[in-house]
C-alpha cells in the first residue's frame, strides 16, 4: 500500500476520534501534500501556509529557547488550526470547529502525528522526502540533505539585490 493511502486512513480515523474536527492534512515540511481530508478548503494552499507558519514556529521556539518545534495552535472567530510534527520529514495540521475540546485535539493530534511520522518513515526514510532519491552520503556522492536539521529548519535565503539593474523609462 503506497503512504499515501495509509496516511489518509489514519486521517480518516482521526475525524471519527476527534468530535466536532472539520478537517485535516499531512504534508511534508517544505508544503507538498502528502493526503488530505479538507472539505470547502484547497489543500495544497493549506499545505503551502503550514509550511511557512512551520519555518516561523520554528523560530519562534528557537529565538525563545523552548527546544524542538512540537505543535502550534492558532485560534481563529470560528474554530483553530492546529499543526504538529509528525517526524522530521512531515506535519499534521488538523482544521476545527470553535466548540472543540482543545485537550482531546492535542491528545489525537500528537497520537496521529506520531502515526503519520512512522508511516513516512518506513516508506520514505527518516530524514527523506522529496529528495531521497538522490544518493546519499557515502556513495561517492555529497549528502544533499541536511538529515541532521530538526523539522522546521528549512535554508533561509537572505533576499538579494538584483544583478541587473531595471531599466528606466525613456
Amino acid at each position: 500500500m503506497a503512504v499515501e493511502t495509509d496516511v489518509l486512513d489514519e486521517l480518516r480515523r482521526l475525524r471519527t476520534r476527534v468530535p466536532r474536527l472539520a478537517g485535516s492534512l499531512a504534508a511534508t515540511v517544505d508544503g507538498l501534500v502528502l493526503a488530505h481530508d479538507v472539505p470547502a478548503t484547497e489543500p495544497e494552499g493549506l499545505a503551502a501556509l503550514t509550511a511557512a507558519a512551520l519555518g516561523v514556529a520554528h523560530r519562534m521556539t528557537d529565538a525563545a529557547g523552548r527546544g524542538d518545534f512540537r505543535e502550534l495552535l492558532v485560534r481563529g472567530a470560528h474554530g483553530y488550526i492546529a499543526t504538529y510534527a509528525a517526524g522530521t520529514t512531515a506535519v499534521l495540521t488538523l482544521l476545527a470547529d470553535d466548540r472543540v475540546n482543545v485537550g482531546r485535539l492535542h491528545l489525537e493530534g500528537r497520537r496521529s502525528g506520531a502515526r503519520i511520522a512512522e508511516l513516512v518513515d518506513a516508506r520514505i526514510g527518516p530524514g527523506g522526502g522529496r529528495h531521497a532519491d538522490r544518493p546519499a552520503a557515502g556513495d561517492g556522492a555529497p549528502d544533499p540533505v541536511d538529515r541532521s536539521r530538526p523539522i522546521g529548519t528549512l535554508p533561509v535565503r537572505t533576499p538579494q539585490r538584483p544583478a541587473h539593474r531595471p531599466r528606466t523609462g525613456g
